[in-house]
C-alpha cells in the first residue's frame, strides 16, 4: 500500500482541553480502526493524518507518568482563578495550556513516515529549535528531559516547549506546548514537567514584544513539513 504522507491540518481556534481531546481521540480512533481493517482485506485503504492547531483555555494537565504532587494548588483554589484540570494518557509530567499558548497535536499514522517514536519526538523538538532559530534565538534539547529549552547547562536554564505524546499501533496523539505570548504566573502552582529549579520561559518574553501565533504556525509547519517530507492540506 502507498504512504500517505499528506497532512490535513485542522485549526481549532480557541477550545477548551476537554473538547479539543475528543477531537484528537475521534481523528485517532479512526485511523486505528481503519489499521485494522486493512489487515482483514486485499485492498487496504491508505490511513490519513492530522495535524491540530489549538489555544486552550486555562488549564493543568498531568500525564500518565506524573507526580499529582506537582501540582501545588488544591482544586478549590484553581476553580477560584477559573483553571481547569485534567489527568491524561499522554507521557510526561504536568504542564499548563492557555491564551497565548502555541498547541500542536498531531495525530499521524507513522506507517506512513517511519516507525521510531525516538525519532519522532526529535523531529518535533527540532521543528521548535528551527522555528525558534528564525527569531535569533537558540533553543535545544536537555538530556533526559523532553522539550526544547533555551541556556541549558547554566542556571538559567529555562524551557519554552513542553512535550508530551501517546502513540498505539504506530498512530500518535497528544504533543507539544509552544509559549508564545503565555502568561507564565500560571507555571507557579505547578512544578512544570515535574522538574525542579528549572524556570519556564516564552517566545515574547525572551523577545520583548508581543508575537503572532499565525506567523509562529506557518514557520513551524514548514520546519515540520520538511522533516516529515510532508505535504499539507486544510480543513
Amino acid at each position: 500500500m502507498e504512504k500517505n504522507k499528506t497532512i490535513k491540518i485542522i485549526d481549532l481556534g480557541h477550545k477548551s482541553y476537554g473538547k479539543s481531546l475528543e477531537v484528537q481521540e475521534n481523528h485517532f480512533n479512526g485511523i486505528i480502526s481503519l489499521k485494522r481493517s486493512n489487515r482483514k482485506t486485499d485492498h487496504p485503504q491508505p490511513t490519513q493524518n492530522y495535524l491540530l492547531w489549538v489555544e486552550h483555555p486555562p488549564v493543568f494537565t498531568l500525564g500518565k507518568s506524573g507526580k499529582i504532587e506537582h501540582l501545588l494548588a488544591d482544586k478549590k483554589a484553581l476553580a477560584e482563578k477559573g483553571i481547569e484540570f485534567y489527568q491524561t494518557n499522554r507521557g510526561g509530567d504536568i504542564t499548563f495550556h492557555g491564551p497565548g499558548q502555541l498547541v500542536v497535536y498531531p495525530i499521524l499514522d507513522l506507517d506512513n513516515f517511519f516507525t521510531d517514536i525516538h525519532k519522532y519526538l526529535r523531529f518535533l523538538e527540532e521543528a521548535v529549535i528551527d522555528t525558534l532559530k528564525e527569531y535569533g534565538l537558540n533553543g535545544s534539547r536537555s538530556q533526559g528531559e523532553t522539550g526544547v529549552w533555551l541556556d541549558v547547562g547554566t542556571p538559567f536554564a529555562r524551557k519554552i516547549c513542553a512535550m508530551g505524546v501517546r502513540a498505539s499501533r504506530w498512530v500518535t496523539m497528544h504533543g507539544l506546548a509552544f509559549n508564545i505570548n503565555t502568561d507564565l504566573s500560571y507555571f507557579e502552582h505547578i512544578v512544570p514537567c515535574g522538574i525542579q529549579g528549572k524556570g519556564v520561559t516564552s517566545l515574547s518574553k525572551e523577545l520583548g514584544r508581543e508575537i503572532s501565533l499565525e506567523e509562529v504556525k506557518e514557520k513551524l509547519k514548514t520546519h515540520l513539513g520538511r522533516l516529515f517530507d510532508a505535504d499539507w492540506t486544510e480543513d
